[in-house]
């Protein structure tokens, strides 16, 4: 089942922001993320927060879901002070949106375009489960205005998929491709997970190929994560399947950059490679780069203007809020300075353009300079004001990125170990966009 929420600061029961966020809206691109938390089955490793209909219990129907969003859409649209920025991207993530009808889909989309205003060139994404879209619906799906779908692919070796607990068959993620590319999607990504249990290289060069093999123009590739209180997890911890091992994960990594570079992909995030700059998911670079968005949803996290916020989990105590006119908001948090400029760091350095030196503190900007010594970082991104990681680099991001935000006091006695030459070949978690809790369904 889904993890607890974080603890934060009450929220007005109107959902009104403090005057700080409401003063600097519009000032950043601005997102909306939908939440669809419905699931036909719980996939071993997932811990998102979805709910089959045997978890759901009453209150929260799919059929009286799209209305619930638009009660929330109109709240949003009271909160947020009028701005000449309509909003640039949309993205339906989940879950499975693709449980929800086109019609019902295109339906939020056009509450969202009423309230807020959409760009001529909106980005609108939709998560797809290969067993919930046809021909026919991936048509409708275009015709309501969605501009990109995002299959949930994982694998295409059958026992990789059955110790995932995924029910779709092998080929079907590249038969949907082929569809969407018939519907008029110019934009079709493909997600993959890698280090399974039982998974070889061969598995996953298999894997890759047959992704590369479909004609996405985006694909995503993210190290599987054992979650606590996931089926997966359980197994690990009885010793039936062993937990992922980091030099394999790393070496994993390594065939997907290889093979998807030779097939003319360029990764611009680390757990992500796009065949053309319109392909790579401007939804989740807004996140990258600080933009503001709000999230609609259980469980959604929104963020504008430095204020963040999250809702209840439960899609029936998220009916309940609003059922009483009040916000389905259960806490948020006013980032200062110094924690806006952390994330921005944490964020940033993940992505091929990296960061600017000049957002550092002395003693990170002293450790930049030796992850270039250690080749984690490239010299001559550097010698141009920016930090930008080299491949070697992507594979230790999470340490890189730990010791460039800490504090002046922890940085003066605690480096990575690879700046005094111990370089180890361990491989970074690879973590999904987590901002709204988006990943292909």
């Amino acid at each position: 089942m889904p993890g607890t929420l974080p603890d934060g600061e009450p929220v007005p029961a109107d959902g009104s922001l403090p005057p700080s966020a409401a003063a600097r809206y519009g000032q950043q691109p601005f997102g909306v993320y939908v939440h669809v938390p419905f699931c036909r089955t719980r996939c071993g490793y997932c811990d998102f927060n979805t709910y089959t209909a045997t978890e759901l219990g009453g209150g929260a129907s799919q059929d009286a879901y799209p209305d619930l969003i638009t009660r929330e859409i109109a709240l949003a649209a009271g909160v947020l002070p009028p701005s000449k920025a309509p909003v640039s991207t949309v993205f339906f993530g989940g879950g499975t949106p693709t449980l929800l009808a086109p019609a019902r889909l295109g339906g939020i989309l056009a509450r969202i375009g009423e309230a807020f205003g959409l760009a001529a060139d909106a980005e609108v994404t939709v998560e797809a489960n290969p067993e919930t879209v046809d021909a026919a619906s991936l048509r409708e799906l275009r015709a309501q205005g969605v501009t990109r779908v995002s299959f949930g692919m994982q694998s295409a070796v059958p026992h990789v998929l059955r110790t995932l607990d995924r029910q779709h068959q092998p080929g079907r993620p590249e038969q949907c491709v082929r569809w969407a590319r018939a519907a008029g999607f110019d934009h079709i990504s493909l997600d993959l997970i890698y280090g399974t249990p039982g998974e070889s290289d061969d598995d996953w060069r298999r894997s890759l190929e047959a992704a590369i093999g479909a004609g996405p123009d985006h694909v995503s590739a993210y190290a599987l994560i054992v979650e606590e209180g996931t089926r997966l997890a359980a197994r690990v911890r009885r010793g039936e399947i062993a937990a992922p091992d980091d030099d394999a994960l790393a070496d994993r990594y390594l065939i997907a950059d290889d093979l998807l570079g030779q097939a003319g992909f360029t990764w611009y995030e680390i757990s992500n490679w796009a065949k053309t700059g319109d392909a790579r998911c401007r939804h989740n670079l807004l996140y990258w780069t600080g933009g503001d968005w709000w999230g609609f949803g259980p469980g959604a996290h929104s963020h504008v203007g430095g204020t963040r916020w999250w809702n209840v989990r439960h899609p029936a105590a998220y009916a309940a809020r609003l059922a009483a006119g009040e916000s389905p908001a259960a806490g948020r948090e006013v980032l200062t300075p110094a924690e806006q400029r952390m994330e921005d760091i944490m964020l940033r350095a993940r992505l091929a353009e990296g960061l600017p030196l000049t957002v550092l503190t002395a003693p990170a900007f002293r450790y930049s300079e030796r992850a270039v010594a250690s080749h984690l970082a490239d010299p001559s991104a550097f010698a141009d004001g920016r930090l930008v990681l080299t491949r070697q680099g992507r594979l230790l991001a999470d340490a890189v990125i730990r010791d460039l935000t800490l504090s002046d006091e922890q940085a003066a006695g605690r480096h990575f170990h690879p700046c005094s030459g111990a370089v180890t070949k361990s491989m970074s978690s690879s973590t999904r966009p987590s901002s709204s809790g988006s990943r292909s369904a």
